[in-house]
């Protein structure tokens, strides 16, 4: 499939210069490029609800008694810290 795009000169001149560098064509570049960027933003957006808060929840226990009856509480007070 052909596929056309427009390119500013200073990313041309990445891109040629990369292809030299690897002994390849632009195209193999964009391709691989393309893939992997592609590929990265696919598994960043499929992350279980887990992940998505897992900075929230911490390494280890808290250490606090009352989170199974200020659990909710405790978790809207860090999402809004957060933002």
């Amino acid at each position: 499939m052909t596929i056309s795009a427009r390119l500013d000169e200073e990313t041309n001149a990445i891109l040629e210069k990369t292809a030299k560098l690897l002994q390849t064509t632009k195209t193999e570049v964009l391709r691989r490029s393309v893939t992997q960027f592609c590929k990265q933003v696919i598994k960043e957006n499929k992350k279980s609800p887990y992940e998505l808060i897992q900075d929230l929840l911490g390494e280890e226990g808290s250490g606090r008694g009352d989170l199974s009856v200020r659990g909710e509480e405790i978790l809207r007070e860090r999402l809004r810290r957060k933002k």
